[in-house]
């Protein structure tokens, strides 16, 4: 039985037999139909965590001069405009609200049917909340940041019973520079509007939001270059002008890259990068100057390298010594790459990796396209053919304290299958 479309028929028997489908699985016993896998994950989640399936946990809302600074420093004020068009009227109409939530789960916009605003009220559904899927429970902004993909959750889906009377669909922003989270965009209603089809309008709204990003990215671009065409021009040498988080506008007597890792808090003077050795840095407006000051090879020596996987929304690369010591935040499918080499340290061809991430030894092209990125921060500490660590480098991986809960957004048959084999008895 497709629960989710019976809803579009009958919401009130799809609940019903929902509500028998939690109340099993909770129980430990059998379930009269089997939970969708993304709750049925989410569920053992929260179960894990220790989440109370009968009573609300509400963290204090942030204050509303916190909600503010939030609003004003966030990307996601650059495509409310875009939301509001493709999400608002609609929502409005179906008696749904519309919600945005940023990277930490903290609601900063939530505009809609008036009636269902007081409604959400009730549940703690309101400004500067914090609707993290592991301290609220399974629910349509929570989820998707966890799984990184649009998520529809419906009834007694809801981990915890207040929520049940709801139906929620949620889907992630992230920037399509580097795949990190921006945040979650959500349109929630009462248990009657579900309808199948709000998870697609809603996961395509967020493309649209993302595709306006990414804009966004090339007009700075655009604008960056035309001020560092004549700094260039006059300078010569070896030379190239990035944005603040390493792109590449414009370069000069070197190959050009797209991108080059810059330091977490960069500052003019004389700095150590990772790709280019010794450089004068010096700031130009809305970006850096960076001048190579010598033909001199890159020290880059022993090195430990830290990939961070504790979080279930956040995960990084940190490189201790070398060229200098950096963080870097990791996109979901770099997060499984680099998991995977450090699992292989001998190394593991394009074809193995695909059959790795996708199941399918022939989606190498895809593969090459993803390490030749990575390649572009972790430079000389991965080496290729086969892609692997550098062998004098000290790799570290910290894994979450329960092995189910790496990366549970991966459905890479490497990652999804240790991940099942720990939740066997």
């Amino acid at each position: 039985m497709d629960v989710t479309h019976l809803a579009a028929v009958d919401s009130t028997r799809a609940a019903r037999v929902l509500q028998q489908v939690r109340s099993a699985r909770l129980a430990g016993q059998p379930a009269p139909v089997a939970p969708r896998p993304v709750i049925e994950r989410s569920w053992e989640r929260m179960m894990r965590s220790g989440v109370d399936p009968d009573h609300d946990v509400r963290a204090d809302p942030l204050p509303r001069e916190e909600v503010q600074r939030r609003r004003e420093t966030t990307v996601l004020r650059h495509v409310l405009p875009v939301l509001r068009e493709g999400l608002l009227a609609a929502a409005d109409v179906a008696h749904h609200i519309m919600v945005v939530a940023d990277e930490d789960g903290r609601v900063l916009w939530r505009e809609g049917s008036p009636p269902v605003l007081r409604k959400a009220d009730g549940l703690g559904f309101g400004l500067g909340a914090d609707w993290r899927e592991d301290i609220v429970g399974t629910n349509g902004l929570g989820t998707p940041a966890v799984v990184r993909r649009p998520v529809q959750v419906f009834a007694s889906e809801h981990f915890v019973r207040s929520q049940a009377g709801w139906t929620c669909a949620g889907a992630p922003l992230t920037d399509p520079r580097d795949g990190r989270l921006l945040g979650v965009v959500d349109v929630s209603g009462p248990l009657e509007t579900m309808h199948p089809a709000t998870l697609a309008w809603v996961g395509s709204v967020a493309r649209l939001a993302e595709a306006r990003l990414r804009e966004m990215h090339t007009e700075s671009l655009e604008r960056l270059r035309a001020v560092a065409a004549p700094v260039l021009a006059r300078i010569g040498g070896r030379a190239l002008v990035v944005d603040p988080d390493g792109w590449v506008a414009a370069v000069s007597g070197m190959p050009y890259a797209r991108r080059v890792a810059l330091p977490k808090s960069l500052s003019a003077g004389p700095r150590r990068l990772p790709a280019l050795g010794l450089c004068a840095v010096e700031p130009l407006a809305g970006g850096w100057l960076v001048r190579a000051a010598g033909d001199e090879p890159v020290p880059r020596g022993p090195a430990r390298i830290v990939l961070d996987l504790r979080q279930a929304r956040r995960w990084s690369v940190e490189v201790l010594g070398g060229a200098g010591s950096w963080t870097r935040e990791l996109s979901p499918r770099h997060a499984e790459l680099l998991y995977l080499l450090a699992v292989h340290r001998a190394g593991r061809s394009a074809s193995g990796l695909a059959g790795d991430v996708f199941g399918d030894p022939a989606r190498t092209v895809t593969v090459r396209a993803e390490m030749s990125r990575v390649r572009r921060y972790l430079g000389t500490f991965l080496e290729h053919r086969p892609y692997r660590f550098a062998e004098d480098a000290e790799v570290e991986v910290l894994l979450p304290d329960d092995p189910r809960d790496l990366l549970p957004h991966s459905t890479a048959p490497a990652v999804s299958g240790p991940r099942g084999s720990a939740a066997a008895p």
